[in-house]
């Protein structure tokens, strides 16, 4: 027999009796002797992965499916002077637009998980990130048990949250921790065995601002990001100093551990419309001759393929606590915080387009990149697993 129509009873959640009327399309009946079992989709989400491969050669550097590839792009913060500090969706769309206007290839998610929907756009728009975690110049007497159990509880929530976007390629685990104290050793070698038991297919890495002679951190990571402001906090306006200065640096942390290395800060404040000529600190000239003078050593040493990239500091300016060395807020920003360009942005905007049209190393679009395709995952499903492919492989 059939039915036009049936009268189901559901209890709700809160255990409330309700009953409704199902209209059918002269559907069989179940019984004990005949069961007609018909299945109705509910629910589809479609969730977007890609497929690639990460690497680090220490003769090599970083590897994207086996290519040698080269960070130039940028630090930030999700930061504007309508919404304040947090997400805003028009900023969003606003600030991809002006990555792909500058050249740039890639961002750290400085210094806390972003959100969602800027992992998606990396994702949809093929920016590679560098997922850091939200620990952010931590002390040695507060490298302590109960601050390394919550710090391995964030690192969870983030790799939890983000091991799926095809464009995190690296875990940045801190900072600039004060990775010279005697407590950072122990304390890193629990964070980093934490982070590679949660996701060995990625390297692991740190951002810095110590010396390669007292820093206890750098041998538990995998990639070596080195903070440097040389003529900014220290010999400041001294910008002949920048290109020796660095340079002796890089390799030094180099000759040291031997890991791929590269550039996750450098810049200088800039405030919007002053200028002066010889370039004096804090206008715009002196931002934009500032970065410069770093270009050289970077693509000195970027021949030797073990420095693997440059990330300026910072994307636009942001809003600070109230203070005398700070001009309503940090103005290292290329762009301020309306998102309108310095001169420094189109100094970086020329460097950023060379880098990319002469190397080639990782295409920035998403239809050259490829990594991008739909998986159906039924609704409900919280199980949704990495392809077996894309791993790390620790090269020897």
């Amino acid at each position: 027999s059939s039915v036009s129509s049936v009268c189901i009873a559901l209890y709700t959640e809160r255990a409330s009796f309700i009953m409704r009327n199902i209209h059918t399309s002269s559907q069989k009946l179940h019984s004990s002797l005949c069961e007609f079992i018909f299945v109705q989709v509910s629910d589809v989400y479609r969730f977007p992965y890609g497929i690639r491969t990460v690497s680090v050669a220490n003769d090599q550097g970083l590897l994207i499916n086996g290519q040698p590839f080269y960070f130039h792009g940028f630090g930030k913060h999700e930061d504007n002077d309508i919404r304040g500090r947090g997400l805003d969706l028009p900023s969003l769309v606003k600030d991809f637009s002006l990555l792909e206007w500058m050249g740039a290839n890639s961002i750290r998610t400085t210094h806390y998980p972003y959100s969602e929907d800027f992992m998606n756009m990396c994702d949809r728009l093929g920016i590679v990130v560098i997922n850091e975690a939200p620990a952010v110049g931590l002390q040695g007497h507060n490298m302590v048990r109960e601050t390394l159990v919550r710090h391995m509880q964030v690192l969870t929530e983030l790799i939890g949250r983000d091991k799926n976007h095809p464009s995190v390629v690296m875990w940045s685990i801190a900072n600039e921790p004060d990775s010279e104290s005697p407590a950072a050793a122990p304390y890193f070698k629990h964070v980093a065995a934490h982070a590679r038991s949660l996701d060995p297919s990625r390297p692991i890495t740190f951002a810095t601002f110590k010396s390669p002679d007292k820093d206890v951190v750098a041998p538990f990571v995998d990639v070596l990001m080195i903070n440097r402001y040389h003529a900014w906090y220290t010999n400041t306006g001294q910008i002949d100093i920048i290109e020796p200065t660095i340079e002796r640096d890089l390799i030094s942390w180099y000759r040291r551990f031997r890991k791929p290395i590269m550039i996750s800060e450098y810049g200088a404040d800039a405030v919007a419309g002053l200028h002066a000529d010889p370039p004096y600190a804090f206008t715009e000239e002196f931002q934009s001759e500032y970065i410069s003078k770093y270009f050289s050593t970077f693509d000195k040493l970027r021949s030797v393929r073990v420095f693997i990239g440059e990330q300026v500091w910072t994307f636009s300016d942001f809003m600070t606590a109230q203070g005398v060395t700070r001009v309503y807020g940090n103005k290292k920003g290329l762009f301020t915080r309306q998102r309108q360009p310095k001169m420094a942005a189109y100094r970086l905007k020329e460097r950023y387009e060379r880098i990319s049209n002469s190397t080639r190393r990782y295409p920035t679009a998403l239809a050259d990149m490829a990594w991008a395709a739909m998986l159906p995952i039924n609704a409900g499903s919280t199980d949704v697993r990495r392809p077996a492919c894309r791993t790390f492989a620790r090269a020897p």
